[in-house]
């Protein structure tokens, strides 16, 4: 899918994947050599995370928040912590790193 190096360790990416015959935007989080994926899209109103193609936003505590209307949601499990869809969590997509690279995983 993409290379492990063009992910900051604490940063973000945006990749574009095929799941279920469908196209869809993934939102990518490194954390050290893992790599946590959930599609791009926030509960509230299913609209993207990002403020532009792959650019998202990071609070001071260090919460991920959607550039539609501030959702924050928790880097470990993808939950809402704050925000108009607070309680829910986004859509996790298993991942993979594997001689330096990120693949969907297939289990």
């Amino acid at each position: 899918m993409l290379s492990l190096d063009r992910i900051a360790d604490g940063g973000f990416a945006e990749a574009e994947v095929v799941l279920d015959g469908d196209a869809e935007s993934l939102l990518l989080f490194r954390d050290g050599d893992a790599v946590r994926g959930w599609l791009n899209v926030c509960p509230h109103a299913g609209r993207r995370l990002d403020w532009a193609p792959g650019q998202f936003l990071r609070s001071k505590d260090g919460l991920l928040v959607c550039a539609a209307h501030g959702a924050s949601f928790e880097l470990v499990g993808g939950h809402c912590v704050a925000g108009p869809c607070r309680g829910e969590s986004l859509r996790a997509v298993p991942l993979a790193v594997r001689d330096g690279a990120v693949f969907l995983d297939a289990g």
